[in-house]
C-alpha cells in the first residue's frame, strides 16, 4: 500500500512522537543508524524540538564538498551531534521535499504543528563558503 502522509507530516508526527525525548541525545545516536529517509526526518523534528527547548535563534546544517557534514546552533557557538554523511544529504533531500527549494539559494516558512501547539520556522538553502548550508530559524 502506497503511504499517501506527506514528509512535512511526518516530521510533525516525528515531533509528537520525540517531544518528551531529549532531543541532543537521540540526535546523537542517528549517525550510528542506517542512512534512511526516515532517519533524516527525525533527524529534522528532533532538531526544531530541540531549537524550541534550547531557545535556539538558527541550527545550521553545512554540507562540505567531501561529504561530511557540521551542525551549528546561533544561541551558542557550539556543534551539535552530526547526522553523519548519509543520513546528513538525505536531510537536504527531505527538505527540499518538504519545501520544493530546487534552486542553489532559497528560504521559506514552514509551519509544524507540535502536540497542542505549532511553530513556524524559516527554512533557508544556499552555498557557503565550506559547502552546502541548510538553515532552520526560529521565531523571535
Amino acid at each position: 500500500m502506497y503511504d499517501k502522509r506527506t514528509l512535512h507530516l511526518k516530521v510533525q508526527e516525528l515531533c509528537d512522537c520525540y517531544a518528551t525525548t531529549d532531543p541532543l541525545k537521540e540526535m546523537s545516536k542517528l549517525a550510528q543508524e542506517p542512512a534512511t529517509e526516515e532517519g533524516a526526518l527525525k533527524w529534522i523534528a528532533l532538531a526544531v524540538l530541540h531549537g524550541i527547548n534550547g531557545n535556539a535563534r538558527k541550527i545550521t546544517l553545512t554540507r562540505t564538498g567531501d561529504g561530511r557534514v557540521k551542525v551549528t546552533a546561533k544561541y551558542r557557538k557550539s556543534g551539535l551531534p552530526s547526522p553523519g554523511g548519509e543520513i546528513g544529504q538525505k536531510v537536504f533531500d527531505a527538505v527540499k521535499g518538504i519545501t520544493h527549494l530546487e534552486e542553489e539559494k532559497g528560504k521559506m516558512p514552514v509551519a509544524l504543528g507540535i502536540r497542542d501547539s505549532s511553530i513556524e520556522v524559516v527554512v533557508k538553502t544556499e552555498k557557503g563558503e565550506e559547502g552546502d548550508e541548510l538553515s532552520i530559524t526560529f521565531p523571535a
